[in-house]
C-alpha cells in the first residue's frame, strides 16, 4: 500500500508522519530535552500518536495483503468456499480504513484526548428524561463497539423514568475528536410510552462534549474561586448507595459553573474527577470566548439556541434519523440508537475538513 493515499477526499500521508517521527526522535536525543517537562509531555504525546498511526497503517496493509492472497487463491483453485473468508477480510479492511480515515481528520490539540460528556433533558418531564437516558445508552453502546471505556461520574434519575442529567467519561484514543460531532441538541419524535392516549410527542435533550485535559494544558483555577460541598451519593429512586458524604459538588463562583461526581466511595477520588470536569469546562468556555471574539471581528453571527437541533430521530409516523448539519440520513433507527453513529460522525468531520 502506498505511503500517500486518498479516500473521501482525505489524504493519508505516511511519509510525512515518518519524517516528523524522525524529527521528534532527534529532539528527544538532545541532552537538554528533559529540562522542560511540560514541553516534553506534549512532544511525547505527539510521538505516541504518530507511532499509533504508523502501527495502524501496518495492520491495514497486512489485512489488505491477506485479502489479496485469498482472492488469488480463490481464482487459482476455483474454490467458492473461500468467499465467506474473503468477505470477512474485506469487512475487516473497511472497518480499519474507516477508523484511520476518521482519525486522519482529527488534528486539533485536544482531539486525541478522552471525552467528558454531559446529557441534559429538555422541557417535558418524564418524556424528555427518558429520551436523555436513551441517548446515554446510545453512546455507551457506541463506546463498547469501539473498545472504549465508559465511566459514569454523576447521574440523577427521574422520579418516574429516565434521567435528569448524566456526566460520564469515554476513555480511548481520539474519543473527544470523534464525539465532538455529537455536541448539540438531539430531537426525538415518537408515540409516547407514557401517554395513555398514544399520542405523538417531540422531545429534546442536549449533549455537551468536552476534552479531558492532561497536564500539558494549563487552566488556572484559584482555590478561593471554588465552593466545595459534599453530600451522600444516591441511586435510582432516591436509594442511598453510600452512607457517607462521599459525593462532591464544586461551584466555580466567577463563572457559575457547577460540576459534581458521586461515582466512587472515596471523596478524594470524586473531588479529583469533578476537578477534571471543571477544568475541561473552563477550557471550553475560554475557547468559546475566543471564537466569539474572532467572529465579532469578522462580523459573523452564529445562532445558538435550544431549538436548533443538530439531529432528529423519528420513530413515528415513519422511521428516519437525519442530521440537520450534513443532511446524512439513516432508516434503521434501532441500529442508530444501539450505537451505530459512525456515519454521522464521519460526515460531520468531512464537512469540517473541507
Amino acid at each position: 500500500m502506498p505511503p500517500i493515499w486518498s479516500c473521501s477526499g482525505v489524504i493519508f500521508d505516511l511519509s510525512r508522519d515518518e519524517l516528523r517521527l524522525q524529527e521528534i526522535e532527534k529532539q528527544i536525543a538532545e541532552p537538554t530535552f528533559w529540562d522542560k517537562p511540560q514541553a516534553n509531555q506534549k512532544i511525547l504525546k505527539e510521538r505516541s500518536a504518530i507511532q499509533n498511526r504508523i502501527t495502524e497503517w501496518a495492520h491495514l496493509n497486512r489485512t489488505f495483503e491477506d485479502g489479496e492472497a485469498l482472492v488469488e487463491l480463490c481464482v487459482e483453485e476455483e474454490d467458492e468456499s473461500l468467499y465467506p473468508e474473503i468477505r470477512k477480510e474485506l469487512n475487516k479492511l473497511r472497518e480499519q480504513l474507516t477508523q484511520l480515515e476518521l482519525r486522519s481528520m482529527l488534528g486539533a490539540e485536544t482531539d486525541i484526548n478522552n471525552a467528558i460528556v454531559n446529557i441534559h433533558p429538555g422541557a417535558g418531564g418524564t418524556e424528555s428524561q427518558d429520551w436523555a437516558q436513551m441517548l446515554l445508552r446510545m453512546y455507551q453502546r457506541w463506546a463498547e463497539r469501539k473498545g472504549f471505556r465508559v465511566t459514569i461520574l454523576d447521574i440523577m434519575y427521574g422520579e418516574e423514568a429516565g434521567i435528569k442529567s448524566a456526566t460520564f467519561t469515554v476513555e480511548g484514543p481520539y474519543t473527544f475528536g470523534l464525539l465532538k460531532a455529537e455536541d448539540g441538541v438531539h430531537r426525538l419524535v415518537r408515540i409516547s410510552p407514557f401517554d395513555a392516549g398514544k399520542r405523538r410527542h417531540t422531545s429534546f435533550a442536549s449533549v455537551f462534549v468536552y476534552p479531558e485535559l492532561d497536564e500539558t494544558i494549563e487552566v488556572p483555577i484559584r482555590e478561593e474561586d471554588l465552593r466545595i460541598d459534599t453530600y451522600r451519593s444516591s441511586g435510582a429512586g432516591g436509594q442511598h448507595v453510600n452512607v457517607t458524604d462521599s459525593a462532591v459538588r464544586i461551584t466555580h463562583v466567577p463563572t457559575g459553573i457547577v460540576v459534581q461526581c458521586q461515582n466512587d466511595r472515596s471523596q478524594h477520588k470524586n473531588k479529583s474527577a469533578a476537578m477534571k470536569v471543571l477544568k475541561a469546562r473552563l477550557y471550553e468556555l475560554e475557547k468559546e470566548k475566543q471564537r466569539e471574539k474572532l467572529e465579532g471581528m469578522m462580523g459573523e453571527k452564529k445562532e445558538i439556541a435550544w431549538g436548533s437541533q443538530i439531529r432528529s430521530y423519528v420513530l413515528q409516523p415513519y422511521q428516519l434519523v437525519k442530521d440537520q448539519r450534513t443532511k446524512v440520513e439513516a432508516g434503521n433507527v434501532e441500529a442508530v440508537l444501539n450505537g451505530e453513529i459512525d456515519a454521522f460522525i464521519k460526515a460531520f468531520l468531512l464537512q469540517k475538513h473541507d
